[in-house]
C-alpha cells in the first residue's frame, strides 16, 4: 500500500507525466508532426496545471487555509539493504523553481512549433523526458535520488545540442557533456563517502535521505567537511556555470537549438545554485562558510568578466550566453552572503534569470527564423519593420537590466543589499557589473533596431505572428508581477530561507565549539574578508 501511495501521490504524478508523454511519443508509430506537437503540448500544459495544483494546495500555499491541503512530501524504501529511499518533496525554495519548469517546458513546445523539422517526435521525447529528470532533480531529498535525476538530465540535453544544434553541435555537445559528467562523478564519490560517515556516527546505520545526514552532519569533521564540499561544489560550480568553469556555456548556447538554449539558461543552469542552498550549505556549514571568500572572489570576476566579454560580441545569441556568466554571479554572491536579504535576492534572480534571459533566447530565435543570422552587423533600422517585435524585445531588455517596475530589479537589489552587509568593497563591484549589463544590453538593442536599413533584407522583414506574440506575453507576466508584487513570492520562500540561514551559522558554532555569537563574528570576518 506505501508503494502504491507513493505512485497516486501528486508529486508522483508531476514527476511522471511528462515521462509518460516523452515514451508514447515515441511507442506510438505514424503519429504525423501535428499531431506529436499536440501530444507533447497537452502533457507538458497538463503537468504545469498539476504542478499549479501543487502550488496553491501544500502547506503554505493560498488555498492552504481552508483546508483543501496537497501532501507536500511523499516517501519510502526503494533500496531498504543501501539505506536509499524514494524521498520526494517540495517546499518554498523548490516551489518556484518547479512552477518556473513546467512553465517553460509548453512554452518551448510551442516556440518550436515550425522550427524544429527533422525527427519531431525524437525532439519532443527529449524536451518531456528532459522536464521529467529536472522536476525530479528539485523534488529529491534522498541524495542519491538527487543524483540519478543529476545525472539523467545530461542525456536528453545532449541529444537536443547533438542532433537538432548548429553546425558545431558535435564539438560543443562532447564539451558539454564531460564538463558536467567529470563534476557529477566527483559529487557521487562525495554522496558514497558522506553516507557511510554519517553512518559511523550512527551505529552503523546507512542512509542517503537528506534528512538522516542532517541529523549528524554537525559532528563531521572540519577537514572531512572541506573535501566533501569541494566535491559537490565542483559539480554545482560547473552546472552554474561559475567563472572559470564556465568555458563550456557558450559553445552549448550557440549551439543548442532555440527551445535547448531556452531551458538550459531558464532551468539547468540552476540546478547548480539550487544544490548549493539545497545540499552543500546546510550539509558543510564550516566549509561553505571558509570557502566563502574563494567563491565570493570567483563569483564577482564572473559578474565583471561575463559582461566585459558580452559587450564585445557580435552574436546576439552569445552575447545573451555571457550575460548568463554575469547574472549567475549575482545568485552566488546572494547564496554566501548568508543573511535573508542575499538568500532571498538569489532565489529571485534564479526565477528573474530564467524569464529575462529565457525570453531573449526566444526573441534571438524569431528573428534567426526569419534572418538566418544573429550578427550584429547584419540588422539596424529593424524597429521600422518589425515595432511589435521591437517593443517586447524593449520590454526583456528592461527586465534583464533591473528596470524598477520589472521583475530583475527587485532581486538585484536584494542581492546587492545582503552583499552591502558582509562587504562594501563587494557590493560595489558587482554593482559596477549591473552598470556594465546595462551598456551591452542598450547597446546591442540599438544595433539591431535604430539607424538606417542598410540590409536590404531586413527591409522585408514580416513581425510577430499570434503565436509568438502569445508566448513572449505569458513570459512577460510574470516579469511584471513579480517587479510589482514580489511579496507573494518573498513570503513564500523566507521562512526555509531563514532556517537555512540560522541553521548554517549555528552548526558552525557547533562544530567551531564556540558560542553562536563568537562564532558569528569569526563568520563575519571571514565572509567579509576580501
Amino acid at each position: 500500500m506505501t508503494s502504491l501511495f507513493a505512485v497516486l501521490h501528486p508529486l508522483t504524478v508531476l514527476l511522471l507525466l511528462p515521462l509518460v508523454g516523452a515514451v508514447l511519443l515515441l511507442a506510438v508509430r505514424g503519429l504525423d508532426d501535428r499531431s506529436v506537437r499536440q501530444i507533447a503540448l497537452i502533457f507538458s500544459g497538463v503537468t504545469f496545471v498539476v504542478s499549479l495544483a501543487v502550488f496553491l494546495g501544500t502547506p503554505g500555499g493560498p488555498l492552504a487555509h481552508e483546508g483543501r491541503l496537497v501532501s507536500d512530501e511523499v516517501q519510502f524504501r526503494w533500496v531498504p539493504s543501501l539505506g536509499i529511499t524514494y524521498h520526494l518533496k517540495i517546499d518554498g525554495i523548490s516551489h518556484f523553481l518547479i512552477l518556473l519548469t513546467t512553465f517553460l517546458t509548453p512554452l518551448v513546445i510551442l516556440g518550436s512549433w515550425n522550427s524544429v523539422e527533422k525527427r519531431v517526435a525524437g525532439y519532443h521525447a527529449a524536451m518531456l523526458a528532459l522536464e521529467s529528470a529536472m522536476l525530479g532533480a528539485f523534488l529529491a531529498v534522498d541524495l542519491f535520488l538527487f543524483y540519478v535525476f543529476w545525472e539523467v538530465m545530461l542525456l536528453p540535453m545532449y541529444f537536443l545540442i547533438g542532433i537538432w544544434g548548429g553546425k558545431r553541435r558535435i564539438y560543443a555537445t562532447v564539451k558539454f557533456f564531460l564538463y558536467t559528467l567529470v563534476g557529477s562523478l566527483l559529487m557521487l564519490v562525495a554522496i558514497v563517502k558522506l553516507a557511510f560517515v554519517v553512518a559511523g556516527l550512527n551505529g552503523g546505520r546507512l542512509s542517503f535521505d537528506l534528512v538522516d545526514l542532517m541529523s549528524s552532519h554537525a559532528r563531521i569533521p572540519p577537514s572531512v567537511q572541506l573535501w566533501l564540499f569541494a566535491a559537490f561544489a565542483l559539480s554545482f560550480a560547473i552546472k552554474v556555470p561559475l567563472f572559470p568553469f564556465h568555458t563550456w556555456l557558450p559553445d552549448a548556447h550557440v549551439e543548442a537549438p532555440t527551445g535547448g538554449s531556452v531551458i538550459l539558461a531558464g532551468i539547468l543552469l540552476k540546478m547548480g545554485t539550487y544544490g548549493f542552498i539545497r545540499f552543500a550549505m546546510p550539509l558543510f556549514p564550516v566549509a561553505a562558510i571558509e570557502a566563502a571568500p574563494w567563491i565570493f572572489g570567483l563569483a564577482t570576476v564572473g559578474v565583471v568578466y561575463g559582461a566585459w566579454v558580452a559587450s564585445v560580441q557580435q552574436d546576439v545569441k552569445k552575447l545573451v550566453a555571457y550575460s548568463s556568466v554575469s547574472h549567475l554571479g549575482y545568485v552566488m554572491i546572494g547564496l554566501f552572503v548568508l543573511n535573508v536579504e542575499g538568500l532571498q535576492g538569489a532565489l529571485l534572480q534564479m526565477i528573474n534569470h530564467g524569464l529575462s534571459t529565457g525570453a531573449l533566447f526566444f526573441l534571438v530565435g524569431m528573428i534567426y527564423e526569419r534572418r538566418h543570422t544573429r550578427e550584429l552587423a547584419a540588422f539596424g533600422g529593424i524597429a521600422k519593420v518589425m515595432p511589435v517585435f521591437a517593443a517586447l524585445f524593449l520590454v526583456v531588455t528592461l527586465s534583464s537590466i533591473g528596470l524598477p517596475g520589472l521583475n530583475g530589479f527587485v532581486g538585484e537589489l536584494l542581492v546587492l543589499t545582503g552583499a552591502f552587509q558582509a562587504s562594501k568593497w563587494m557590493a560595489l563591484v558587482i554593482a559596477t557589473g549591473m552598470i556594465w549589463g546595462a551598456v551591452y544590453m542598450l547597446t546591442a538593442y540599438q544595433k539591431i533596431f535604430f539607424g538606417p536599413i542598410t540590409h536590404d533584407e531586413n527591409r522585408s522583414l514580416v513581425d510577430l505572428g499570434k503565436r509568438e506574440i502569445a508566448i513572449l506575453l505569458l513570459m512577460l507576466a510574470p516579469c511584471v508581477w513579480i517587479g510589482v508584487y514580489p511579496r507573494a513570492l518573498l513570503e513564500r520562500a523566507e521562512p526555509e530561507l531563514t532556517r537555512i540561514a540560522e541553521r548554517v551559522r549555528e552548526d558552525y558554532a557547533t562544530a567551531m565549539g564556540e558560542p553562536v555569537h563568537r562564532a558569528m563574528e569569526r563568520q563575519s570576518r571571514i565572509i567579509g574578508s576580501p
